[in-house]
């Protein structure tokens, strides 16, 4: 018996050996390609001076570093960042935050700008994106390429999908969420069979399909795509030739694939079994609430897990400073994310995010916000709801949040009630960052 059980434990070792040793083979032959060049216009003011993958998120990360970070912790060190609209911001951070890659070992991550390699256009789509730099994913010779958004927030580990991918032999593996059937208008929804082959792919359906048994639940694309390369080549060419294509993988690279391929999606699941975290975060309130949702006692996106660690690149500041211990004046945070460098003088923070290099004065409260870097707010002001740009100086006595009707003669209020308050909209000069007039 007792040998039975060792024989069963050295079988089981072996294994899991062996599927390690297969993990880290398939990584190294697999090139990450990050489509980093969305406008992101759903976001108003928040990208008009920067690309959507390059927006703050979480008190001192942009939203890239997510994708790139679970790049890294998946063991994925081949990585190529296409941009294309406003880059500069995006660029800058890649260079500063992402240039620890060893070349001469075969990391890196490069920066692929929109070039009009094939002609006189610009991106025409996600798939034409990939078109245009197929030279590219040919040099590096991949075996599978895997392609993901940079404007997301989750944690994933991308491993465990090329492996799904790879156990079984499949041209274009999509990763998928479970949400709420009438939210999923807004991303590509599929149907499965019991092998969770698509049988289905619809890119933004009016009346979305539920799920067999959820009659209030769709099944969304994550835009997380695994390609074997050969497949990958194929598509992108017999797509370029179609003139009446959008060249765009959800409307019409995977509904061509369903039909003449092996096209398998991967449900992303916790740990426990359950659809995991994952946020799109492309309209200003879905970016409020996942930076607020953050404020949480037990958030369920874990910024504090040491095995999972998010990269990023900051400026240095020192350690947050509360000040002030009198009556009517005392400096304190409650479920509130503080980064370094902010000064809270005398002031309350309430269930908001406030990134680094903040001063907010004597006698304000800020409460159920988003407060974005080096961002001044006066003394007796009070700030409910609201997202504030970067840079922005608000004045002594200012009330943001309260008055529907008052903000918006100045700024701009989203669907559901969310104040965006940026430098241009309170009269801040962007030139020489000061503040001109107060409209």
């Amino acid at each position: 018996m007792g040998n039975f059980k060792e024989e069963e434990t050295n079988a089981q070792n072996y294994y899991g050996y062996v599927k390690t040793k297969i993990a880290t083979e398939v990584t190294r032959q697999t090139l990450v390609l990050i489509l980093a060049g969305g406008e992101g216009s759903r976001l108003g003011e928040l990208t008009k001076w920067r690309a959507k993958p390059a927006v703050p998120f979480g008190g001192k990360y942009r939203m890239i570093d997510f994708t790139l970070s679970n790049c890294v912790n998946s063991g994925l060190r081949q990585i190529g960042v296409l941009t294309q609209y406003k880059s500069h911001s995006l660029i800058r951070h890649l260079q500063h935050a992402w240039n620890f890659m060893r070349a001469e070992i075969g990391e890196f991550v490069e920066i692929i700008p929109a070039q009009q390699r094939m002609g006189k256009e610009w991106y025409r789509g996600t798939a034409d994106a990939l078109y245009q730099n197929i030279d590219i994913i040919h040099r590096h010779a991949p075996q599978y390429v895997l392609v993901l958004g940079g404007d997301h927030i989750y944690t994933m580990d991308y491993t465990k999908m090329l492996m799904q991918h790879v156990d079984t032999n499949a041209d274009i593996t999509v990763a998928c969420v479970e949400v709420p059937r009438m939210d999923a208008r807004d991303f590509g929804v599929m149907s499965v069979d019991e092998n969770m082959r698509i049988t289905r792919f619809t890119e933004k359906p009016g009346d979305p399909e539920a799920i067999p048994g959820k009659p209030d639940t769709a099944l969304a694309s994550m835009g997380i795509y695994v390609f074997s390369t050969r497949f990958l080549y194929d598509s992108l060419i017999e797509d370029t030739q179609d003139e009446a294509s959008a060249h765009d993988f959800g409307k019409n690279i995977i509904p061509h694939a369903i039909q003449n391929s092996m096209a398998m999606a991967y449900p992303y699941r916790n740990e426990q079994g359950k659809m995991a975290y994952w946020r799109d975060v492309g309209t200003l309130d879905a970016y409020w609430k996942a930076n607020i949702e953050l404020c949480a006692i037990e958030p369920e996106l874990n910024l504090y897990n040491s095995k999972w660690p998010i990269w990023t690149y900051q400026t240095q500041h020192p350690p947050a400073k509360f000040i002030f211990d009198e009556e009517g004046r005392r400096g304190e945070a409650i479920n509130s994310l503080v980064s370094g460098g902010c000064i809270i003088a005398g002031a309350r923070v309430k269930r908001s995010v406030i990134f680094y290099a903040t001063r907010i004065e004597t006698g304000t409260l800020v409460k159920d916000s988003v407060v974005l870097p080096m961002v001044y707010i006066g003394k007796n002001c009070r700030i409910v709801g609201a997202i504030i740009d970067k840079g922005t100086h608000i004045p002594d006595n200012t009330v943001i949040g309260e008055d529907q009707a008052e903000d918006a003669k100045r700024f701009h209020i989203s669907e559901e009630g969310v104040v965006l308050v940026t430098p241009e909209m309170m009269g801040q000069d962007l030139i020489f960052g000061v503040v001109t007039s107060y409209r």
